[in-house]
C-alpha cells in the first residue's frame, strides 16, 4: 500500500517499465527525476558536493556522505554474526560471505571459487597470462 497516489504511480513504473526522465546528454531514460539529475552531473563532469576536510568532490550528496566516513571513522554497518563494523554496506555484504561460505565466482578453468569479483578477475589472469599493469619507467 502507498501513502498517496503519487507514490503509487511512481511504484507502478517498475511494472510498466516507464522511464519518463531522459538524460539531456545521452538520452538514457530513468524512472525517477532524482536519478536523471545525478546521471547528468556524471555525464557533464559536475561535482558540486565538496568535502570540507580534503576538497574531494562528488556528483551526489550520498557519495559525499559515504566519503565523509573515511574522515570521521563512522562504521554504521555491523555484522550480526561477529559484530565487525564497516563504513559502507557493500563492505558488510562482502564480509558476510565469510560466515555463509558463499563463493559465487566460480573459475571455469579450474575448481577454485571466490567470494569477491576482484579476486576472481585477478585469478583469471593466472590462466590467461594477461599482465595489464606495466611499469611507466621501464615498460
Amino acid at each position: 500500500s502507498f501513502r498517496n497516489t503519487s507514490a503509487y504511480h511512481v511504484h507502478m513504473r517498475i511494472h510498466t517499465e516507464e522511464k519518463p526522465y531522459p538524460c539531456s546528454v545521452c538520452g538514457k531514460s530513468f524512472r525517477h527525476r532524482a536519478n536523471v539529475i545525478v546521471h547528468e552531473r556524471i555525464q557533464k563532469g559536475e561535482k558540486p558536493y565538496v568535502c570540507v576536510e580534503c576538497g574531494k568532490s562528488f556528483g551526489d550528496a550520498s557519495s559525499l556522505r559515504k566519503h565523509r566516513r573515511s574522515h570521521t571513522g563512522e562504521r554504521p554497518y555491523h555484522c550480526g554474526v561477529c559484530g565487525k563494523s564497516f563504513s559502507q554496506n557493500a563492505g558488510l555484504v562482502q564480509h558476510e560471505k565469510i560466515h555463509t561460505g558463499e563463493k559465487p565466482y566460480q573459475c571455469p578453468e579450474c575448481p577454485k571459487s571466490f567470494r569477491d569479483k576482484s579476486a576472481y578477475v585477478a585469478h583469471q589472469r593466472t590462466h590467461t597470462k594477461e599482465t595489464p599493469y606495466r611499469c611507466m619507467v621501464c615498460g
